[in-house]
Parts: C-alpha cells; sequence; structure tokens
C-alpha cells in the first residue's frame, strides 16, 4: 500500500531529474514509492536523506508529494553538488546560461554542432580541477551547472561517464533537434530543492543526521550483474564489494538506531543464479525482487525488463 499523498502538497508542480542518467530511478519509481514507510511526510518521518543522490529521481519524487522538514543530499561527484547547488541558489543563471549554449547549437548545421560539442567539453575538462576544488567549499557555478546539462543533453546516449582524471569523456550524439532547455523542469527542480541540503561528501557521512524521524533511501552504484555490464564512471572512484559491505555496515547500525531505510540494487541472479551477494549481505532484512527496465545501453537488444533488489529495515 503507498503512503498517503501529503494535503499540503497536492497542488504543487511535480519535479523532475534534469539530467539524463545512467541507473536513475524513474523506471522504478512506483515500486519504490509503494515500498516507502507509512507515515512520510508527517511528524513521525519529517527528515529525507539519499546518500547518492544521483538524478535525484527519488528525492524529486518524494518531495512533490510529501512535505519533509530537512533534506539531506549526498554524492561523492562534484558536477552534482554544483548542478543541485546551482539550480537552488541562482537557477536563473543556469536558465539563461544554458538558453545561450543552446541557441547557439540548433543554429549550427551538423558540422558546426559537433565542433561546437567538443569545444565546450574541452572547455568543460580544462577547468574540471579547479571546480572540483572550489565544489568543497563553494558549489555554486550557473556557467559549469549549464555546461553540464548541455554535454548530458548532447552527448551520445545522454550518458554521464568520466574517465580517472575527472574528465568527461562521452562522444558527440547526433541528434537533429534536441531540447536542450527545459526551463520549467528546471525552475520545477530549484523549487524541490530549496528544503534540501546537497553535499560534495562521502555516504557514511548520512550517520550525522538520521534518527528514528528519518527515511533514508539508497541508490548506490549497481553492482554488475554480469562480467561485462561494469559501468560505474559516474565519478572517477569505483564502487567494489568492499564498499557495498562498507555500506551495509552503514544499514545496519541505522538500523539498530531505529532509522527506517530503503535501499536498491542489481540483482545478481539475473546472471548467476547461485550468486547471493545481497541476499548474505542483507541477512535480516526485507528483500524484494521487482521487475526494472534497462534504458541506457549502446546495444538496443540488451535494453529490456531485468529484476532489481529494493531492501528494506521496516
Amino acid at each position: 500500500m503507498k503512503p498517503a499523498v501529503s494535503k499540503d502538497f497536492a497542488e504543487r508542480p511535480a519535479a523532475q531529474p534534469v539530467l539524463k542518467w545512467a541507473g536513475g530511478k524513474s523506471q522504478l519509481l512506483d515500486e519504490i514509492e509503494a515500498h516507502c514507510p507509512p507515515g512520510l511526510g508527517t511528524k513521525a518521518i519529517d527528515t529525507y536523506i539519499e546518500p547518492f543522490v544521483g538524478s535525484g529521481a527519488v528525492f524529486f519524487a518524494l518531495t512533490s508529494k510529501f512535505h519533509f522538514k530537512k533534506s539531506y543530499l549526498f554524492d561523492v561527484n562534484p558536477e552534482l553538488a554544483i548542478l543541485y547547488n546551482s539550480l537552488k541558489e541562482d537557477v536563473g543563471a543556469v536558465v539563461d546560461a544554458l538558453a545561450k549554449r543552446q541557441d547557439a547549437y540548433l543554429a549550427k548545421d551538423e558540422d558546426g554542432r559537433k565542433a561546437y560539442y567538443y569545444a565546450a567539453r574541452a572547455e568543460y575538462n580544462e577547468t574540471v580541477a579547479a571546480a572540483h576544488r572550489a565544489a568543497a567549499k563553494d558549489p555554486v557555478n550557473a556557467k559549469r551547472a549549464a555546461i553540464t546539462v548541455f554535454l548530458n543533453r548532447t552527448c551520445f546516449n545522454g550518458l554521464f561517464r568520466v574517465n580517472s582524471k575527472s574528465e568527461f569523456n562521452v562522444p558527440f550524439g547526433r541528434y537533429k533537434n534536441p531540447t536542450i532547455l527545459f526551463e520549467s523542469k528546471l525552475r520545477a527542480a530549484a523549487e524541490a530543492l530549496q528544503s534540501a541540503t546537497i553535499t560534495l561528501t562521502d555516504f557514511a557521512r548520512a550517520a550525522e543526521y538520521a534518527d528514528k524521524k528519518t527515511f533514508v533511501y539508497y541508490d548506490p552504484p549497481y553492482r554488475p550483474i554480469s562480467k561485462t555490464a561494469s559501468f560505474t564512471s559516474y565519478s572517477k572512484d569505483t564502487f567494489s564489494d568492499a564498499e557495498q559491505a562498507r555500506l551495509c555496515s552503514l544499514y545496519r547500525e541505522l538500523s539498530a538506531a531505529g532509522v527506517r531505510q530503503l535501499l536498491s540494487n542489481s540483482d545478481p541472479t539475473n546472471h548467476d543464479p547461485a550468486d547471493d551477494f545481497f541476499d548474505k549481505l542483507y541477512e535480516g532484512f526485507k528483500i524484494s525482487r521487482v521487475a526494472a527496465r534497462r534504458v541506457i545501453n549502446s546495444n538496443p537488444d540488451k535494453r529490456g525488463d531485468i529484476r532489481e533488489l529494493l531492501i528494506r529495515n521496516y
């Protein structure tokens, strides 16, 4: 049974992700909401934490329906901290910068667009080190946030992928008439982010803010479901089985403190029926296997329904 929608939020414009994101949870929102605990947005659960915010699909969906007194969004990807803080603090500047890029890009032929894309990517990568250093203290950078959205909307297959130097390395996408600026979507996201604290930090920071009135949703980089399904490069750091185990330790710590938690991950049994990695790791918690759809893959034949895990402690 889905948690009841907060009446005060019934008329609030629904916020949605502003980035295309491999592993985003838009396709799984109904299942996630159905598995959320009762009492969201009431005095019983007035704080929301998402330690791997990614595209923010779950945050935007839940905060469009439920009133959380406080929300904390974490990620180790500096570009996400920059984007979301820039939208929160100065969405108008992001809109203006992105509008200029859209106009310049769409006015060109295909060869001109390709050259413009690679010039923007080069500019982005040339300043990546300075931008990331600044993001730890002052993550508001409307110009860079606009380039992030621009590259995401014009690159191949809408991927966000970086190399070991944190350089964006996705090639040009040949779209005939891409919509780069979704102003209403940016402004709705900015409104939702007003109640959130967005921090460039490790997931373990959640322990500082969680209590018995908190709901934590975890969407960590997924454990590959096969030897070839290993796309985890949303940031320069990888998320190994040791990291999965460290996350489980946090999950058990907060569970013992009475914090309600929901975690999603890939189901290893899609590839190997005997791979019970998560069943053993999260033994003692409720594990549901739900159908999901893989939508970002360079091979269309590999896009389709797979099982994912939803793990909860209530």
